[in-house]
């Protein structure tokens, strides 16, 4: 794996060898106003941010986290909110100053992200938010937070899908907005049939009916349906690292919370917190993590 340089305003490695991970939902982390955090305190964070909140220290703060992916984002039939990402955003929104009840939390479908951070909708998203030179024109990240991995899941029955090539004249399915499904058709499948649909959750329905053959995206979001209790056994991840995908926190152009949420993931690693989030929500599926990556260091 190549490792390339981009912009960082804070200093020191956020090295963590760390042996857990695969995706499951079992946090407890309460939404819209009553979110909870693995770890770390309020801190003082000033400056103003791109919606609602700004990072400026009490108030509420509005963080755009996915809705439909356990594991990494998830809006459970109560209304609470619980997975990896939600986890994060709690620890960074503390660290700018705000308490859990003054979190705000919005959808953030992958095709809206950009928008919602242009429009001033939410002052940081934290949403499966691979960082890319395409995405990076139009937002600043910081972190990166996370390293996954591109593979596929497939029904647990089908042996026709052993190695990426087989995805060819195969009907695979990711989301609207998601860059995964098009790194497949360019790189690595070309005759692969497209499916593009709404959200996750419709990919997945449509692979256990047998609508789809494959639905690709990140290996920590598939380990997290995978680990559901209502697919067990229905489903298998391919085990293919297709690509390197850098999670980063997305915020608007020029926004000084940058800085400040680097900050906060910098001390997320150093205290513990990365870490046990990291077991709380992807050890269940007995998935692997990568050790946590360093500030402003994209692994390509």
């Amino acid at each position: 794996m190549k490792l390339r340089k981009v912009a960082a305003t804070t200093a020191g490695a956020l090295v963590l060898t760390l042996a857990a991970a695969g995706c499951g939902s079992d946090g407890g982390d309460k939404g819209a106003g009553a979110s909870s955090s693995p770890g770390g305190g309020a801190g003082t964070g000033a400056g103003t941010g791109a919606g609602t909140g700004g990072g400026g220290g009490g108030g509420k703060i509005t963080v755009g986290i996915k809705f439909d992916q356990p594991g990494i984002g998830l809006k459970t039939p109560d209304g609470t909110y619980t997975g990896f990402d939600v986890d994060v955003a709690t620890y960074v929104a503390q660290q700018l100053g705000h308490k859990p009840g003054e979190i705000v939390w919005k959808e953030a479908k992958s095709a809206d992200r950009e928008t919602l951070l242009q429009r001033g909708d939410v002052d940081f998203i934290a949403a499966s938010y691979s960082i890319t030179p395409a995405r990076s024109e139009k937002v600043d990240f910081a972190g990166p937070y996370l390293l996954a991995h591109q593979d596929v899941l497939i029904r647990a029955d089908d042996d026709s899908i052993k190695q990426p090539a087989d995805l060819n004249d195969k009907k695979l399915c990711s989301v609207t907005g998601s860059t995964s499904a098009q790194n497949v058709k360019t790189r690595i499948a070309p005759n692969a049939q497209l499916q593009e649909y709404g959200g996750y959750s419709e990919c997945l329905t449509g692979l256990e009916n047998k609508v789809i053959d494959a639905l690709t995206t990140d290996d920590s979001i598939l380990a997290g349906y995978a680990a559901q209790s209502q697919f067990k056994g229905k489903f298998k991840l391919g085990g293919f690292k297709m690509s390197n995908e850098n999670y980063g926190i997305g915020v608007q152009k020029g926004s000084e919370l940058k800085a400040k949420i680097n900050t906060a993931l910098q001390k997320m690693v150093q205290d513990g917190s990365w870490e046990a989030a990291v077991q709380k929500n992807f050890g269940p599926a007995g998935y692997h993590a990568e050790p946590a990556p360093q500030i402003g260091v994209i692994v390509s």
